[in-house]
């Protein structure tokens, strides 16, 4: 399970932020386009499956009251199963909605405030995407791109070559070209991939708006607060603020546990995504003690991120991506991952930037 919580995007000049929230709405709605009415997925919240893109635009520009320019409007969340969590389900979005449901009660338990908030307090839209695509930031994209730009020209050149314009032989380009897409690191149906491309295998994911005011357009409930607990005084008054986001993700996942009987591994846990960042060594430690086949599949989730997991590519790899001198290297295992992450302890968020567990 992945979640990610952002506030709404700073506008172009970057001085204020969009005022509507109608053009994140249209973009939701892209899905929906060319398809049967009754295999279109629609917006919904706490008690109402079918709710119109204009009514949700409508409900959250309209609950802005007393915020500033350069206050959000409005807060994004996505929730991203993994794909083992989508098959455990079928990739019912009936269950969907109904954990989004669940999911939203933990969302407002997560608030510090002087009364208890609930989910009656939070307005919110929601609605089920079952397709992704590749965006040019990705990994497998960048990956293939001198491949994608020395194929395109050599096809400008054929077409050239086809027409007259340009000498050549069109059967050995032809095949230089048919040789660059066979080296092509990714591809997908046997095309090379590329920008746009829609991602394989279940993708389904939920979009949540969710109002920066509560339902009465008066109290503001911001998940972005970088305190969890925090007391200060206004008007004279002490005043609880925060957001535990740990709290949140956690519950996520346990929700999902409950409802769903769902046996989540040590690798799928959020706790193990924290502790992975904030102390790989004693990370290491439990995998090292973890029961034989909880291990076997620790192992291929690390290998699959990028993360070499015997002793020693753990160390020259992370050394390598940190820029730091390997070090002689011992011959205990358990000693070798504490040495070599102890001296990487500073470079290892760069490390791991490049594959993070979701949560």
């Amino acid at each position: 399970m992945h979640i990610n919580i952002t506030p709404q995007k700073i506008g172009e000049n970057f001085e204020t932020y969009n005022s509507s929230v109608t053009d994140y709405v249209n973009y939701l709605e892209k899905e929906n386009e060319g398809k049967h009415p009754e295999l279109q997925e629609h917006f919904f919240d706490q008690n109402n499956n079918q709710i119109s893109p204009e009514i949700v635009i409508s409900e959250i520009d309209g609950n802005t009251k007393k915020l500033k320019k350069r206050d959000p409007k409005f807060y994004s969340i996505v929730v991203s199963p993994s794909a083992k969590e989508l098959k455990h389900i079928n990739n019912d979005p009936v269950l969907l909605r109904k954990y989004t449901r669940e999911l939203m009660k933990d969302y407002a338990a997560s608030f510090y405030r002087d009364r208890k908030v609930t989910v009656d307090d939070i307005k919110y839209y929601a609605k089920i995407e079952h397709e992704r695509t590749y965006r040019g930031f990705e990994k497998k994209v960048k990956a293939n791109e001198p491949y994608r730009k020395r194929i395109a020209k050599l096809k400008n050149d054929l077409a050239k070559i086809n027409s007259g314009e340009l000498k050549g032989s069109a059967r050995k380009t032809q095949r230089e070209i048919d040789r660059l897409i066979a080296e092509a690191p990714y591809k997908v149906d046997g095309k090379i991939l590329t920008e746009g491309m829609k991602k394989e295998g279940m993708q389904t994911h939920i979009h949540i708006i969710v109002s920066r005011k509560d339902v009465t357009n008066t109290y503001s409930l911001s998940p972005n607060s970088q305190h969890r607990r925090n007391t200060t005084i206004l008007n004279g008054k002490e005043q609880k603020q925060g957001f535990d986001r740990d709290k949140f993700f956690e519950a996520s996942e346990k929700r999902f546990d409950k409802i769903f009987d769902y046996q989540r591994t040590f690798i799928q846990k959020y706790n193990t995504k924290k502790l992975y960042r904030k102390d790989p060594v004693k990370f290491f430690a439990i995998v090292a003690g973890l029961p034989t086949r909880e291990k076997e599949i620790t192992i291929k989730a690390l290998h699959k991120l990028g993360i070499p997991t015997n002793t020693k590519g753990v160390a020259f790899k992370l050394f390598e991506r940190t820029g730091l001198n390997v070090p002689s290297i011992p011959t205990n295992k358990v000693q070798l991952a504490i040495k070599a992450f102890n001296k990487l302890k500073k470079g290892l968020d760069r490390a791991i930037q490049s594959g993070s567990i979701g949560v």
